[in-house]
């Protein structure tokens, strides 16, 4: 088979697996965190804080006042903000240190890792789980290092966009409209 087809099936396959695990009252709970909040914060290192820079755009395209931690024009946070830390270790230094402070602050936190048991998790309100616990040597091959929980990572948040557009009656023209249009 070719690898380029073996990697994309491998990595879809285990992402649906993953994603299935997350139990629905969850995600209500999560969201209703979101529409009850007035300023949300996201953070991430490498490549999960790409997926966190993501999921805050769709946010603002959402009309949610969202930042990104670590930006120029990032405000200071405040007690009752709300500070998502996407981290696949869940141990990954400037993480755990962003997840303490908010809790520190007086923020609400909602986590997306892969472990339970991992040192951001302890601070967390909310604590997504995306287990990516394969030991196959596929998953060296065919999705390496941290690729299986990103690429879930950005699914869940864009299953959150979607989920949050229907709580608030958004359309995807009214989302167009908070569009960059200078791009």
């Amino acid at each position: 088979m070719n690898t380029f087809k073996e990697s994309i099936d491998y990595i879809l396959q285990k992402a649906e697996q993953i994603l299935s695990s997350i139990d629905e009252k969850q995600i209500e709970e999560i969201c209703e965190v979101f529409l009850k909040t007035e300023r949300i914060f996201l953070y991430g290192a490498g490549r999960s804080g790409l997926v966190a820079k993501a999921f805050a755009i769709r946010l603002v395209h959402l009309g949610f006042q969202t930042y990104v931690i670590g930006e120029t024009i990032t405000p200071p946070v405040r007690e009752n903000d709300l500070i998502v830390v996407i981290s696949g270790s869940g141990e990954t230094i400037p993480s755990v240190m962003t997840a303490e402070i908010a809790k520190k602050m007086g923020a609400k936190l909602v986590v997306i890792t892969s472990r339970e048991d991992s040192r951001i998790a302890r601070y967390a309100d909310i604590t997504v789980v995306l287990s990516v616990e394969y030991e196959e040597e596929k998953k060296k091959r065919l999705s390496p290092l941290g690729t299986l929980f990103e690429a879930s990572a950005w699914i869940f948040t864009d299953g959150l966009v979607a989920k949050l557009m229907e709580m608030k009656g958004e359309s995807e023209e009214k989302m167009r409209e908070r569009h960059a249009t200078l791009q």
